[in-house]
Order: structure tokens, then C-alpha cells, then sequence
């Protein structure tokens, strides 16, 4: 239960002011002070009498108590201590019905017991024995924590220069929370005094306390072993059972020590296969990085325990975790999660048609251009040709797509935190992409012809708007999957969220089958002799074809030129456009002074000017791509008259987990200034006025997590939804729930819809505490 909202005050010791002297009041000033309080007293009935009281009343009585509901006392096991032998002391809580505190890690909310000790000079204190909590649900969110009474054990070792027949007071300020339907905080100075004595015996009547919570303390169990593994963002805890047992462990639960490592709210099925068990963990999404290792409290079933005997109910945990644990097991032991739980069948299908789509996506926009040049070209020639640089085509989006994916899951297997289009979050890429957009436009514009200097290098992509060369065909296919990678089409996402978490075999399969599918259509087209029959002759049409696609080109560069802009500062985009225009420089001198009746002398002087005008410009580009990025500013909060917020929250994990604990629904878009597709759903989808009236309507709180630049913790988060890139959109509703995970490709309709599918919405009215 995740109760951070629900505070409807604070508690806190309060010292009334010292009173000042005042003078004898006259006659007249205490005749007048008398008849004020008369009439103090008069409406104080009143009120109490129409019951405007209550309210203060029940002020009153919550600031007096300092430990609302609930009782703290302080205990020892013996009846004296004994100098330099280690007491036993238990801080005990007792809880009206209904309420409870909280455990070490108390799970998706609340804050555990604690006690600040205030002991005489030269003793020493332990940490709390724990016993094992129980779950607390609140809607789908479970936290940790224990009703009715509780006894927390602690060991204090007292100095050995004790004197005998002296008295020795241990004690301390308790706190703790202390929740029902709201929380409230609550402390108590606890203490109890002992004699000291050469040797101390058990108390009368405390021994069974002390025996009922020790009973509830995990043990270390050396006859079953214990393994965890993590794959597809998700824990494996691997149980071998000893010979002979079989004990059916449905329902068994894993309390985790430490907080964001497991999602509490997620349940935790169990399979057996023989004598080994294995328990399904989800990764929280708050987590910071996966862990090293699995510790906590396994606890068996109501009726089953970890020995023999069954007295052992909690099993103590800490284990390392084997990365290495394949998807397959992890799936074998019923693990699901978002956009996970793909066979890898499944996983190929959706790969291959989201390669298909991808050539839909506005991404891959200005290489449509290249391809319709290539066919227009092409038409009416030898259809041997046209099937060979199909195939070259279709060879360099497989080629690059290895490639990426290569280095993408080299990376991710060094630790680094990157998903699909990791390579357009460094500011490098993205001004030799600009360079590269703009020589290709100025290529169609006709400003210089590829191969005649040596630009020749860099423009051999170039050739691809001509048509002309094997090698032309194949570097269009790099270029286009260079381009697409800003965006996951329909299908995609899910794909390559499962792609990244399998073996490397399995995940080069599924980029071999995105790779495909974005290949398809040309591939088909180039290979069909009745599709080709179609396409015009060749013709004085091409020229002007050809200048209009440069336009596409120079939209492209504009467009990088923004994202650069996001990602450095105004100074790196002055050296940007300072390399574009030597890049202008380096075409006007292949122009003006490339014609064939030139001196070997001449021609070599400007292909030196040229390539150096070339290098120059890209030097001066890679400077700008190493200004310092430009400051992020805060996302302001806005209200309206309603109180309802107006903007977006930039993302943080905690902002999600408190705006959840208040009950509101909240819609997250993960985006990149790079991510066309993330641009145009913005544009057309989430700032019409009927989504952001629905979004008021139902009190939505809006976070956006923008991944132009790399950000491992949004990395985390896409992961934890079964996704590697953007776009990503993910609705939580305000009850608790699973969120629901919409299209890439957004409508108003599929958000309204969504919106109208919240099962409740909780409203914001309390207070975070």
C-alpha cells in the first residue's frame, strides 16, 4: 500500500513562547477582559453545540498523542544486566486493529521502525532482528509490514566496568508509521531501567515474547539450495529441493531486503520441474541498475516450512545473481512482463512485419526519395541489373543492420545502458549525418558529380540518387537502415525489447528478420517483371525528379541541425553550420573547377582545395558536437483555476512513484528529438485539443522522458516495459494496476480510448508525505 499521500498532518514537539512581563491591568482592562471571556465561553458552546467542534477536537486529541492507534514500550529478556555480557531487549508495538507498521524494506511504500538510542556512556546496540512481515495490499501495490503487535529484538552489550548493585536506564525515542487508510507518523521515548547484578535470569513471563519472534526470524536452511538468475529484466530465485521433499510451494513469497530491486506489486508464480522450484521475480522499475545479488526473506507457504520438522517458515536469502540464465529458463518459470513473454517464433513474426512498416515511418522518409530515384532510373533497362542491385539493396540493410545490432548488444554486454537508435544519441553521428544529408542534396542539385575529387570517398552514397553501380545499390541499403533506426514501427517495439535480452544467436535473428522486412518491398519490386512493366521510361522528367528530391535532403539536415541543437548548446550549432558551409565551399570548387581541359597541375590543386575545404568543414563539425550540452531547463508546473496541471513533469522515477501514491493516473511519453515518429505524434496527437481536454478530464498527470541524449535511467525504465527504443507510450491508471502500453504510431482515438478504459482514478487530495 503505498500510503506517501496520505499524511493529513505532521507531529512535532512544541515549546510555548516564555511569557513576557505585561503591567497591572486597570479596572477597566479587567472588567473588559471578563466580559470577553464571558462571551469566549458563550460561542465556545455553541459551537460545541452544532458540533463545529469536532473537527478541533479531533486536532486536539491527534497533535497530544505523539504514537496515534498504536503503543511502544521497551523490554528486556533478563532481569539484570550483567557487565559486559550482551542484554536482550525487544522494542514491542502494539497496534489497534486494523492498523499496521512496516517492515525494513516496506515495499511500495512507508517508512520502517526505527529507534534513535539515548544510552548511558560505553554501551553498545545492535540493528533490529526482523521477524518476516506480511504483504499489505492496497489495489495492485503490496507493502511490507505487521499488524497487531510486533517485537523487534535488539542487543545491547553494556560496559565491563559495571559496578554490581548499581541500576542502569536503557532507552531511546521510537518511530515508526503507522497506517490504515492514512498514515500518520508517530513516536514514543521509551525506556526501561535494570538492575546490575553478576548474573541476570529470564524474566518471568516474558520468555514465550521473546521465543514467539524469534520463531519468525529467517534462518539460513544448509539442506535446500538456493541459485537466482536474471533474464528479460526479470529474477529467477532456483530452489533444489533435498532428497525426499516435494512440498507444494504455491504461494510461497520472496520479501526482498533492499527496496527497488524486486517490484512488490508483482506476483510471484511458482514451477516445479522435479525436486527444483523455480519463483518468477519482476525487476522494479525504479531500479537503478540490476542487482549483483538476491537478498531477503523467502517464506513458505501457510502449513509448510524449509526443514524437516516445518518450524522454519522464513528462509533467509542472499545469493548471487547468474546474468547468464537464459530467457527460455526465466519464461519456464511463468516470469512475464511487458511486451516480454514472446516466443522467439513470435518474436521473428513481429520483427519481420515491423521491418516492413518501418518503411511507413516518416523516418525513413528521405531515403524513399533514393529508392523512387533508383526505380525511376532504372526502368525500361536490363532486368538483370534491376534483380542484382535489389538484392545489393537488400544485402546492405541486412549488412548494416548486423552491424548495429552488433554493437549494440556489445555495449550492452559491457554495461552500458543504450537501446535501438543508441548511435543517434551521440552528438558526433548527428553532424556527420548532417553533413552527409546536405553533400546528398546538393549532389541532386546538381553542384558536383561523385567520383571527380576527392569527396569521392564520402559521396559514393551520393551515387545512389543516379542509380549508377553495384556499390550505389548497397550503400542506399546502409544509408536507409542508418536513417530508420530514429523509430520502432508497429511490432517492432515488442521485438526488439525481446531481442535484447536473448542469447546473441537469438537476438541477430530477430534484427536478420527486421532486416528483411524492411528490405521486402524493394527487394519484390526489383524481382517482379510485371511490377517493373509499369514504371515509366526514362525521360527529361528524371532531371527535374532528381533536383526536387534534394529538398527532402535539406529538410533532413534542418531537422539534424535541431537535434544537435538539443543536444550541445547555440555554439555547437554556429560550428555545425560553419562545417555545412565549408562542405558548400568544397561542392562550389568541384563545379567551378572540375572541367576536363584543366592541367593535371590545376586538377590537383583543387582537389586539394576541395578535400580540404571537406575536412575542414567536418573537423569544425566534431568541435561542435564537443560544446557543452545545453542546459536542461526545470518543467514548470502550471495550474489552472481547478488546480489540475497544464504541463509536462520531466521524468524521474520517484515523480512516478509519487504521483501513483496519490492516486492520480499518469501517462508517460518516452521520446527523442531525433524520433520523427515521436515528433509527428506529439504534433498531431498529443497536443489536440481533445486529448489534452480528456487529460484534464480525468486529471491525468503528463511526464515526458526524453531520450534525445543517452539516459541510462529512462534506458532502465523502456526496459522495464519491454522496450528498447522510442517511441513508447505508457498509461498507469490511478488505482494501481498494471499500465496499459499504446501504439508507436499514435490517433486521438487510441488515447481517448485508453483514457476511457481507466478502470478508476483516485483523486489527489492528500498530502505527500
Amino acid at each position: 500500500m503505498n500510503h506517501s499521500g496520505k499524511l493529513g498532518y505532521t507531529q512535532s514537539a512544541r515549546r510555548l513562547p516564555a511569557r513576557r512581563p505585561q503591567p497591572l491591568m486597570t479596572s477597566f482592562q479587567r472588567s473588559s477582559g471578563r466580559r470577553c471571556l464571558v462571551l469566549g465561553v458563550w460561542l465556545l458552546v455553541v459551537l460545541w453545540g452544532s458540533g463545529a467542534a469536532t473537527p478541533l477536537q479531533a486536532q486536539s486529541q491527534a497533535s497530544d498523542d505523539p504514537s496515534p492507534h498504536s503503543e511502544a514500550t521497551l523490554v528486556s529478556e533478563q532481569d539484570a544486566i550483567v557487565p559486559g555480557e550482551p542484554l536482550t531487549v525487544g522494542l514491542r508495538l502494539n497496534m489497534e486493529e486494523g492498523w499496521h507498521s512496516y517492515w525494513k524494506n516496506p515495499g511500495a511504500s512507508g517508512e520502517p521502525t526505527s529507534i534513535d538510542w539515548a544510552l548511558p556512556e560505553g554501551y553498545e546496540t545492535s540493528g533490529f532482528q526482523w521477524p518476516y512481515p506480511h504483504q499489505i495490499e492496497f489495489g495492485s501495490l503490496i507493502s511490507y509490514g505487521y499488524s497487531d503487535e510486533v517485537l523487534l529484538i535488539a542487543t545491547v552489550t553494556p560496559p565491563d566496568t559495571l559496578t554490581p548493585g548499581t541500576t542502569a536506564t536503557l532507552g531511546g525515542r521510537a518511530k515508526w508509521l503507522i497506517c490504515e487508510e492514512i498514515c500518520l507518523p508517530a513516536h514514543s521515548d521509551v525506556e526501561v531501567t535494570l538492575p546490575v547484578a553478576e548474573e541476570a535470569s529470564p524474566k518471568p513471563g516474558r520468555a514465550s515474547a521473546f521465543e514467539a519472534a524469534r520463531a519468525k526470524h529467517p534462518k539460513r536452511v544448509s539442506d535446500w539450495s538456493v541459485g537466482a538468475g536474471r533474464s528479460e529484466g526479470r529474477y529467477t530465485l532456483i530452489l533444489g529441493a533435498p532428497d525426499g521433499a516435494r512440498p507444494d510451494l504455491e504461494g510461497a513469497y520472496f520479501f526482498p531486503a533492499e527496496k527497488s530491486v524486486v517490484d512488490p506489486g508483482a506476483p510471484q508464480p511458482v514451477t516445479r520441474n522435479g525436486d527444483t522450484y523455480t519463483i518468477a521475480l519482476r525487476q522494479s522499475e525504479y531500479a537503478q541498475a540490476p542487482a549483483d545479488r538476491l537478498r531477503g526473506v523467502l517464506v513458505a507457504p501457510e502449513g509448510t516450512g524449509w526443514d524437516p520438522d516445518g518450524r522454519v517458515r522464513a528462509m533467509q536469502v542472499d545469493v548471487p545473481v547468474d546474468s547468464t540464465l537464459s530467457a527460455a529458463d526465466a519464461m519456464g518459470a511463468g516470469a512475464s512482463s511487458a511486451g516480454g513473454g514472446l516466443s522467439l517464433p513470435w518474436a521473428l513474426a513481429f520483427a519481420l512485419v515491423g521491418g516492413v512498416l518501418l518503411n511507413l515511418m516518416p523516418c525513413v522518409f528521405p531515403v524513399l526519395s533514393v529508392k523512387i530515384l533508383g526505380f525511376a532510373e532504372e526502368a525500361g533497362g536490363e532486368a538483370g541489373a534491376m534483380r542484382r542491385h535489389g538484392l545489393l539493396f537488400g544485402a546492405g540493410v541486412l549488412g548494416s543492420m548486423w552491424i548495429l545490432a552488433g554493437g549494440l548488444l556489445a555495449l550492452r554486454a559491457a554495461g552500458s545502458q543504450i537501446g535501438w537508435g543508441f548511435q543517434l544519441q551521440s552528438p558526433i553521428f548527428i553532424a556527420l549525418m548532417t553533413m552527409l544529408f546536405f553533400g546528398i542534396g546538393l549532389n541532386l542539385l546538381g553542384a558536383f558529380e561523385v567520383g571527380t575529387t576527392l569527396m569521392g570517398w564520402g559521396g559514393r552514397m551520393e551515387a545512389a540518387a543516379s542509380g549508377g553501380g553495384n556499390l550505389s545499390a548497397f550503400l542506399t541499403g546502409v544509408l536507409a537502415t542508418v536513417v530508420a533506426t530514429p523509430c520502432t514501427a508497429p511490432f517492432m517495439g515488442a521485438a526488439l525489447g525481446v531481442a535484447l535480452t536473448l542469447s546473441t544467436v537469438g537476438a541477430l535473428l530477430i534484427f536478420t528478420a527486421l532486416g528483411v522486412g524492411m528490405a521486402a518491398p524493394y527487394v519484390v519490386l526489383s524481382t517482379t517483371p510485371a511490377l517493373l512493366d509499369r514504371l515509366p521510361d526514362p525521360g527529361a522528367w528524371m532531371e527535374t525528379l532528381k533536383q526536387a528530391f534534394a529538398f527532402p535532403m535539406f529538410a533532413t539536415a534542418i531537422w539534424l541541425v535541431w537535434v544537435f541543437g538539443q543536444q550541445t548548446s547555440t555554439g555547437g550549432v554556429a560550428f555545425l553550420l560553419a562545417g555545412l558551409l565549408l562542405l558548400g565551399v568544397a561542392a562550389w570548387i568541384v563545379n567551378r573547377w572540375s572541367a576536363p581541359q584543366l592541367s593535371q597541375t590545376a586538377t590537383l590543386v583543387t582537389r586539394g582545395l576541395a578535400g580540404a575545404a571537406l575536412v575542414g568543414g567536418i573537423a569544425v563539425a566534431v568541435i561542435g558536437a564537443g560544446s557543452a550540452p545545453a542546459e536542461q531547463q526545470a518543467t514548470a508546473t502550471a495550474t489552472d483555476a481547478s488546480g489540475t496541471d497544464t504541463t509536462w513533469r520531466s521524468y524521474a522515477p520517484e515523480t512516478i512513484e509519487s504521483l501513483r501514491a496519490e492516486g492520480r493516473p499518469v501517462f508517460v511519453d518516452f521520446t527523442a528529438a531525433w524520433c520523427l515518429t515521436c515528433q509527428v505524434n506529439k504534433r498531431r496527437v498529443l497536443t489536440a485539443e481533445s486529448v489534452q481536454n480528456a487529460f484534464d478530464e480525468k486529471d491525468v498527470a503528463l511526464v515526458r522522458a526524453d531520450w534525445t541524449s543517452r539516459d541510462p535511467e529512462i534506458t532502465r525504465a523502456l526496459e522495464s516495459h519491454g522496450r528498447s527504443g522510442v517511441p513508447v507510450y505508457v498509461l498507469y491508471a490511478g488505482d494501481g494496476s498494471e499500465p496499459e502500453l499504446l501504439p508507436e504510431v499514435l490517433t486521438e482515438d487510441a488515447v481517448l480510448n485508453a483514457l476511457d478504459d481507466l478502470s478508476s482514478t483516485v483523486a489527489a487530495t492528500h498530502e505527500p508525505h
